[in-house]
């Protein structure tokens, strides 16, 4: 097969071809998401869970983020995942379980932050429900979160009622 040569005064064409090609190629993708890394985010513990992540949240596509133990879905983030945040102690705040996975709720002004109880450790969302269901995004978390053992569940007023009294 005959090889193609082509004049000098053309080499600065292809370049900028190849290079114009090659733009194009990278800014078709997403950009990595910056998530700044939990307290404990080198835990060996949170491993399992963020092996265990889905690629998808409803519609939202998992990205890339510059950090350890943290995740992010969507574009932009409509929710993001932080592994190693301090554990939640003792609190009145609401706290619900989903599949086998108890998560404290504090409902901010757009953004939610549900942090996983009784286990360490603990795992953070960040996300805005007016955007993406807490129903979902609890749901395709659970099995994850999981991963992480736990050694504590909430209680709520009718378990506190049930308490031996210690008469």
């Amino acid at each position: 097969m005959p090889q193609t040569r082509f004049p000098a005064s053309a080499r600065p064409l292809r370049l900028l071809a190849t290079a114009a090609a090659a733009g194009l190629v990278l800014t078709a993708c997403s950009p990595v998401v910056d998530v700044a890394p939990a307290k404990d985010a080198a835990n060996a513990a949170c491993a399992p869970m963020m092996l265990a992540l889905p690629d998808s949240l409803g519609d939202a596509k998992l990205r890339k983020t510059n950090s350890q133990a943290t995740a992010a879905w969507g574009d932009p983030s409509l929710v993001v995942l932080r592994c190693g945040v301090n554990v939640p102690g003792p609190t009145t705040d609401r706290c619900v379980s989903v599949n086998g996975v108890d998560w404290v709720i504090k409902e901010g002004n757009p953004v939610w932050t549900l942090t996983t109880f009784g286990r360490e450790p603990a795992t953070e969302i960040l996300m805005d429900p007016n955007k993406i269901s807490s129903a979902t995004v609890l749901a395709e978390l659970a099995a994850p979160a999981a991963k992480i053992k736990a050694d504590r569940k909430c209680v709520g007023q009718e378990d506190l009622q049930n308490l031996p009294t210690g008469k």
